[in-house]
């Protein structure tokens, strides 16, 4: 522990996206709205895909467990970052420490279902005509049942090390949510090995995660220039490129934010690349992967026809 006088700190204050007072009503309004539309969008996947039996394939299966993630993480941020706008700055270091284990468990789990989804799409593309046999429905809730236990992994170990610091004198959270590396700079504690887990567990996360893509998608692509049609070749690759586009912009906030070296002493860094992966990307995500797929418009469009013939009828 560090030398010195101190007083133990029992709750935090999170200092947010901005001090200007004449930003904090349109940030409020900006992203009171991104987090109804997140809400709106993914819970309206999750039960398109769940009403619609043509949809019960291992692709939305997994899609609808993305859109569930992304209602969850955005639910433990923006809550309690809209409040920071307006009314409550402050958080308990029990709620802190219950907001960065949710927080840590919804990314480690996005990151393993894009993953698995870059794993079906090498499976759809590469061998089409064993993808019923490989990804049967057994396959794919054994798959979300392991990301669920090995999502568990990263947050806990880090909960332990954050539990076992001691916190004192200032208080003030540089972020708008409780995470790890903002919480290390407030320790009056050594906190060294935390410094480490954060850049050696993250960049072990990282590439368990990006190696497989890559190799999925060196597949994908060489499956795809052995297509001769150039026709055919667009239409297979338009499968994968929503995945594709998602993986780049999650994957690059998340490499700002816990693997660049300066990461540690760059918190400002650190809370623009935040906003995208926490509050921009679940908002996106089904809009990317789901409303532009013509099987989920299809089947949005005739669960929206038989709205109207309930209303003839009375």
């Amino acid at each position: 522990m560090k030398d010195g006088n101190w007083t133990l700190v029992t709750e935090f204050i999170l200092f947010g996206l901005s001090e200007d007072p004449e930003l904090q009503l349109p940030l409020f309004v900006l992203f009171f709205l991104i987090y109804i539309i997140t809400v709106l969008c993914n819970l309206s996947v999750i039960i398109l895909i769940w009403i619609s039996l043509n949809l019960h394939t291992p692709m939305y299966i997994l899609l609808s467990n993305l859109s569930f993630v992304d209602i969850c993480c955005s639910s433990a941020i923006t809550p309690k970052m809209l409040g920071t706008f307006l009314l409550k700055k402050t958080i308990s270091l029990p709620g802190c420490v219950a907001q960065f284990f949710v927080f840590a468990y919804m990314v480690g789990a996005e990151i393993f279902l894009l993953t698995a989804l870059s794993y079906d799409r090498y499976v759809a593309i590469c061998n089409p005509l064993r993808y019923t046999t490989i990804m049967t429905k057994q396959a794919c809730t054994f798959i979300v049942v392991f990301i669920s236990l090995i999502s568990l992994l990263d947050p806990l170990i880090h909960t332990i090390c954050i539990l076992r610091l001691s916190f004192c004198s200032s208080n003030e959270i540089m972020h708008f949510h409780c995470d790890v590396i903002p919480l290390l700079k407030l320790s009056c504690s050594e906190t060294s090995l935390n410094e480490l887990l954060v850049t050696y567990e993250g960049s072990f996360l990282t590439i368990a995660s990006v190696v497989p893509i890559i190799i999925s998608y060196i597949c994908i692509i060489s499956t795809i220039m052995r297509i001769k049609s150039s026709n055919g070749r667009w239409r297979t690759f338009s499968t994968c490129s929503s995945h594709a586009a998602s993986v780049t912009l999650y994957f690059g906030t998340i490499a700002v934010m816990y693997i660049s070296p300066n990461t540690i002493n760059s918190l400002e860094q650190g809370r623009v690349a935040a906003v995208f992966y926490t509050v921009v990307i679940p908002m996106a995500n089904p809009m990317i992967y789901s409303l532009r797929n013509k099987d989920v418009k299809d089947s949005l469009r005739k669960a929206m026809q038989k709205i109207p013939l309930r209303g003839k009828t009375l």
